[in-house]
């Protein structure tokens, strides 16, 4: 990870959360949201903190932060590239278009680029089947891609 996101700052702040939220019914989930929203990510430096501080088992926040999407233990790049695997997308080429991906950017499936750039998402079904096979990075989407679309697509986040 190229930036280091597990300052001494970041950590003041997510004891401030914690000292706020602990007496609460259920603290554990408005915590974890709150150290997202700090740190970019949930990674295990931080799940021991709130462990420790919350009396809970570092298993069960584990178990928490791995089952919920909205949770990452990884931070996300400045672009979240998504390329839908749906049936639709999968049939028409997504996974070649995957693989240009990575070859142009250099970071694999569920991954963030060592320079925090960009992080590589495969999607389940994002609904627009009609435009197969789809690309997202943030809020763009791209549809009826084909390989040759991928390299002017990804130049335009690269600068």
């Amino acid at each position: 990870m190229a930036k280091n996101f597990l300052t001494e700052e970041n950590f003041a702040k997510l004891n401030r959360v914690i000292e706020e939220h602990k007496d609460m019914q259920g603290p554990l989930m408005p915590i974890l949201h709150e150290a997202q929203h700090i740190f970019g990510a949930i990674p295990m430096e931080v799940q021991k903190v709130i462990s420790e501080k919350l009396h809970v088992p570092l298993a069960e926040i584990y178990g928490v932060v791995t089952f919920y999407s909205q949770f990452t233990l990884e931070p996300k790049g400045e672009y979240l590239i998504g390329i839908c695997l749906g049936t639709a997308c999968y049939v028409r080429g997504a996974q070649s278009i995957i693989d240009k991906v990575v070859e142009l950017t250099g970071v694999t499936v569920g991954k963030t680029s060592a320079d925090g750039k960009f992080s590589l998402e495969a999607t389940r079904c994002i609904g627009a089947c009609g435009l197969a096979p789809v690309l997202t990075i943030n809020e763009d989407v791209y549809g009826r891609l084909v390989l040759e679309d991928i390299p002017g697509i990804i130049a335009k986040y690269q600068g």
